[in-house]
């Protein structure tokens, strides 16, 4: 009997906007790994990094901005591997900026845009994505998050 493994050791991050009365969610453009797609922010687990730490550093990293409000999503983004025979998951959080914030590109990415959620369920490329996207969108636009899933510590001045 072969066993697939279960690997998570990345996580994902949706970045909301409020935006004339909706929520607007932020998509980058990949260069290198899935190259032309649009996608929110992903990245590794670093050695000693808690996956919520991970996710701070990954949103600074990829996007230059620091959520004012951040939360666990209570879900987590899975797919098969076919090249590692391996199953992912990839816990989500949510983090909202201001409508104003800056958004600043690192080199994994060639350009942003911020889309409404029905835009941006059409536009990333797995199911995976769009059943996460649905899931925020109903807990966290539709309706009031749960206050057991924001991450205080995670609380900090946007730039």
């Amino acid at each position: 009997m072969h066993e697939i493994p279960i690997r998570s050791f990345a996580v994902s991050v949706v970045i909301l906007r409020e935006a004339g009365g909706t929520h607007e969610v932020l998509l980058l453009r990949r260069n290198g790994s899935l190259a032309g797609e649009w996608c929110q922010i992903a990245g590794a687990i670093e050695a000693g990094e808690t996956a919520r730490h991970a996710a701070l550093r990954e949103v600074e990293e990829e996007a230059g901005l620091k959520p004012s409000r951040f939360y666990s999503a209570d879900i987590c983004e899975q797919f098969y591997e076919a090249d590692r025979d391996a199953i992912s998951l990839l816990p989500v959080f949510v983090g909202y900026v201001s409508p104003g914030a800056t958004v600043t590109l690192n080199a994994e990415h060639s350009e942003f845009k911020w889309l409404t959620f029905e835009d941006a369920i059409r536009m990333v490329p797995f199911a995976g994505q769009r059943k996460v996207l649905k899931h925020i969108r109903e807990e966290f636009v539709d309706n009031e998050p749960s206050a057991w899933l924001l991450i205080r510590e995670a609380a900090t001045a946007e730039r």
